[in-house]
């Protein structure tokens, strides 16, 4: 190579680096901008939702010619900013205040009309102790579900300023989703805030004019994913590689992810479990050792953010087709299981089941449809990993039977099951789901749930048979003797009592 054709050539590779560079920053560019047209378009649909609402609060009052003294002065970003000078701010102080009461002075909750389509007329979340935000709350408890405790201790030791006020620049929802019907319906929607990944857009005069603390409760983001059962999915010709959703040999997925923290109306939540508020606001404040005084002090407050794990929806393919009732939509609810999902224990079906739920999802999707999994933090069944491992010492123990399954469980928790999934469907409504043509799943709580929300479930898809390991055989047959759906057999309590687990003999201790 003479010299004229190496100078040429570093020429060209340079130049294409720097159109390299360029197409990088273009598309940094490019996302920016469509993070806040979404935002913004999110935004515009909720609004224009609500003044599509038959005859608006201004209507009423043009025709009546009155208005009562609420209404008149609402709690709203229309208020003048020079309101909030008048009100006192409340210094951080050595005094610790234990509960607070309707009517008291310095209380000023922020409206809440759970249900309401406008969001102004709504209002937004509100469950900061922020100085500038606390008498305003017209939630219990704190974001962050679980994760509010290691806030707390952030703060306890310094490590978080109190006066921290999240910038959400370019935090905007990486798709535009809803506004649908079911967002305005109470009944369908009690266990999360269906405005919660546009909360600071939406409510930002509340943040700018009132200084209120004001969080998202949902976040959405895009994503790659890898799992090396999929990279043997895609050998086996199960998956196709199509360069969009299945990216490559190796099985990467694209996939849109949304994440959510619980809020929980707490009429709608008494009623979906068939009680009255006061009996769940009395259990919620004395099972949590005394945690939540407000549940008990404030009953004008309807809201309450509890410390618990929340969801995450994993959507393949085009995510506006969720809502279309003519797409052909494949669902898998799975419940947290982190000894099997991350760690591949054997002795459950869970890791095979949610590989298969993947699969399956991303196969309709390929074809035209769309496919979502959805992972629920109830680590063993709700009732917690330490109690799991428990049952499994107990079950390993002595022989481990189908026949004796459920019975290991409730001997130590007093119940098999505490997931309840009353509340589990309120994510469908809120991704605007109206029908399942396939349930990649063989719970008959699941389904029964998804069924009395009025979500048609056309067909029942139960893990395939060679997909189970040996160890669960006693898990799954127990649960289908239980009730669980299949398409194969079901045991008889002495043929349940034949199904055995492997013992501790092949474990060195």
């Amino acid at each position: 190579m003479n010299e004229d054709t190496a100078s040429l050539l570093t020429q060209i590779h340079s130049k294409l680096e720097t159109i390299e560079k360029e197409n990088k920053a273009l598309a940094s560019s490019v996302d920016l901008i469509t993070g806040r047209v979404n935002a913004l378009a999110g935004v515009k649909a909720v609004r224009d939702g609500a003044k599509a609402t038959p005859k608006t609060h201004a209507v009423a009052v043009a025709e009546t010619g009155t208005v009562t003294e609420s209404e008149a002065h609402p709690a709203s970003p229309t208020v003048e900013a020079s309101k909030e000078a008048q009100r006192p701010v409340t210094p951080a102080t050595s005094r610790i205040i234990l509960t607070t009461y309707p009517g008291q002075s310095g209380i000023d909750p922020i409206i809440m009309n759970w249900g309401e389509k406008d969001p102004v007329k709504r209002g937004p979340v509100v469950v900061s102790r922020a100085s500038g935000t606390v008498r305003r709350r017209n939630a219990i408890g704190a974001h962050g579900g679980s994760y509010s405790i290691y806030h707390a201790l952030a703060m306890a030791i310094k490590e978080l300023k109190v006066d921290h006020r999240p910038d959400f620049t370019n935090t905007e929802p990486a798709v535009n989703i809803g506004p649908f019907p079911q967002w305005s319906d109470p009944k369908k929607i009690v266990a999360m805030d269906p405005f919660g990944h546009l909360a600071p857009w939406l409510y930002k005069d509340y943040i700018d004019k009132e200084n209120v603390e004001i969080r998202p409760t949902i976040a959405i983001t895009k994503a790659h994913m890898r799992l090396p059962e999929l990279e043997n999915s895609v050998k086996e010709g199960r998956l196709e590689v199509d360069g969009k959703i299945c990216l490559n040999e190796y099985g990467e997925l694209a996939v849109t992810k949304f994440a959510v923290e619980p809020v929980w109306y707490l009429p709608g939540v008494a009623e979906r479990f068939g009680i009255d508020e006061g009996t769940l606001r009395r259990s919620l404040f004395e099972h949590t050792g005394g945690s939540f005084p407000e549940l008990i002090t404030r009953g004008d407050i309807k809201l309450f953010m509890p410390p618990i794990g929340g969801l995450t929806v994993y959507c393949f393919g085009d995510v506006s087709k969720l809502s279309d009732p003519n797409v052909r939509l494949a669902l898998r609810v799975h419940d947290e299981c982190n000894g099997s999902d991350v760690f591949g224990s054997d002795i459950c079906t869970c890791r095979p089941y949610l590989i298969f739920g993947v699969e399956e999802a991303v196969k309709e999707a390929q074809n035209g449809g769309s496919g979502v999994v959805i992972y629920f933090r109830k680590e063993g069944r709700a009732l917690g990993e330490v109690t799991k491992y428990l049952v499994y010492n107990a079950r390993k123990r002595g022989v481990d039977r189908a026949s004796e399954y459920f019975k290991r469980t409730e001997n130590i928790a007093g119940v098999k099951d505490m997931r309840f999934q009353a509340l589990m469907p309120d994510i469908l409504h809120w991704l605007g789901i109206t029908k399942i043509d396939r349930m990649l799943s063989m719970s008959n709580m699941k389904h029964d749930a998804i069924v009395e929300q009025g979500i048609p479930i056309l067909e029942r898809v139960p893990i395939p048979d060679e997909m189970i390991p040996a160890d669960s055989r006693v898990e799954i047959d127990a649960k289908i003797h239980a009730g669980y759906f299949t398409t194969g057999k079901t045991m008889s309590i002495d043929e349940l009592a034949n199904v055995k687990g492997r013992g501790w003999d092949d474990v060195d201790h």
